[in-house]
C-alpha cells in the first residue's frame, strides 16, 4: 500500500528542501522515543525538522494501517458518514486515509503539538481534494481538554498508548461523547497495545457500543492472557524512506491493533478474523481463527475449492467465511 500520489508528492517536494543527513538523525530520534518514552504522556515531536521526518518514515504506515482498519470496519457497517474528527491528527494520515475510502462534507484535525499540525496542514491546503482543501486544523491537548465537536466518525489512532492508563480513560470517554456513529481506535500491534485495546473495548461496551470490527465475537474476548490479536499491512517504501530507515527491502509490514465501536446495534453476518498468517501446504491451509464461537484452528483442503480459494489470499487481521 502507498500514500495517495498527492500527498506522496507534497511529502517528497518538502524533503528535498532539507538536509539529508539532519532527517536521518531526526528519522532515529523519533523512533528511539516512540520506542522509549511512550506511555508517560511526553512530547515526542516538537521540532520542524522532526515532524518532516516523521512524515517520511511513519506517515505513510500510519496512512496504511488506519486506511486497512477503517475498510475492514465499513465492510461490515457503512453507514452514512458526514464528518469526521481525527484527534491526534499528527500530520494528518487518518483523515488522508477516510477521504480515500468515503465522501465527506467536513474534517475536523485535532493535534497538540504545533509542529505537527502546522506540517498537516500545509498538506491539505496544497490538496486539489476540496474536502482537504477546507479541513479544520485546530490546537487540541486531548489531556487537559474537552472536546468541543463530535462527528459521525471519530478516529484516534497510536494516541492512547502514549498515555498512562488513568489518563487514557478520561482520554476514552471524551472520544466516545463525541462520537455520532463510529469510534475507531488505532494502537500498536504489540502485547501492551493490544492489552490497551482490549480493556477499551470492555469500556465501550459497557457504555452500550457495539463492536463492529475486527471481533467475531461481540461478548468477552476470547484471546488468552498471554496473546494478542493484531492485524497487518504492507506498506511500500520509497527511495527516501528507505534511506531514512536505513533499509534495503522495499516495503515494511505494519502491524497494529485496533477496535471499531458503533452507537447504534450492528448485525454482523456470521465470518471469522484470521488471527496468524496461514500456513500453506501441499494440499491444505491452516489458520488460526476468532470466530463467534471462539479461537480455533481451521484446515482447509483443495476439495473445499472455494474456501481453499480464499484462504490462499488471506493475511494476518482478514476476514473470511469458514
Amino acid at each position: 500500500m502507498e500514500l495517495p500520489i498527492e500527498l506522496k508528492n507534497l511529502i517528497e517536494n518538502e524533503l528535498e528542501k532539507a538536509n539529508i543527513k539532519d532527517l536521518q538523525k531526526n528519522a532515529e530520534n523519533i523512533s528511539f522515543k516512540y520506542r522509549e518514552k511512550s506511555g508517560k504522556g511526553n512530547r515526542l515531536v516538537t521540532e520542524n525538522i522532526e515532524a518532516l521526518a516523521y512524515s517520511a518514515v511513519r506517515m505513510p504506515a500510519t496512512y496504511s494501517a488506519i486506511y486497512t482498519a477503517l475498510k475492514n470496519v465499513l465492510e461490515i457497517y457503512n453507514p452514512k458518514i458526514e464528518s469526521v474528527l481525527d484527534v491526534g491528527a499528527g500530520t494528518g494520515a487518518g483523515s488522508w486515509a477516510v477521504n480515500s475510502l468515503i465522501d465527506v462534507g467536513k474534517i475536523i484535525c485535532l493535534e497538540r503539538e504545533d509542529v505537527m499540525r502546522n506540517l498537516g496542514e500545509f498538506f491539505m491546503k496544497n490538496s486539489e481534494d476540496n474536502t482537504l482543501l477546507n479541513a479544520k486544523w485546530e490546537k487540541f491537548d486531548l489531556l487537559n481538554s474537552d472536546i468541543k465537536y463530535s462527528a459521525d466518525l471519530v478516529i484516534c489512532s497510536y494516541v492512547l498508548n502514549e498515555l498512562n492508563e488513568n489518563d487514557r480513560k478520561q482520554a476514552l470517554d471524551k472520544l466516545w461523547k463525541a462520537t455520532n456513529k463510529i469510534l475507531l481506535i488505532i494502537e500498536p500491534g504489540t502485547p501492551v497495545g493490544f492489552s490497551e485495546i482490549k480493556v477499551i473495548r470492555k469500556n465501550l461496551i459497557e457504555q452500550g457500543g457495539c463492536v463492529i470490527a475486527p471481533c467475531p465475537n461481540i461478548e468477552n474476548c476470547p484471546m488468552p492472557e498471554n496473546d494478542w490479536c493484531h492485524s497487518t499491512c504492507r506498506v511500500n517504501r520509497t527511495k527516501i524512506h528507505k534511506l531514512l530507515k536505513n533499509g534495503d527491502v522495499p516495503y515494511e509490514d505494519e502491524k497494529f491493533s485496533y477496535i471499531g465501536v458503533s452507537r447504534q446495534n450492528v448485525e454482523k453476518k456470521d465470518f471469522a478474523r484470521v488471527l496468524r498468517h496461514p500456513k500453506i501446504e501441499s494440499g491444505k491451509i491452516t489458520l488460526q481463527v476468532c470466530s463467534k464461537e471462539g479461537i480455533c484452528e481451521k484446515i482447509v483442503t483443495k476439495k473445499e475449492k472455494e474456501l481453499f480459494k480464499s484462504a490462499r489470499k488471506v493475511g494476518c487481521g482478514d476476514s473470511m467465511k469458514i
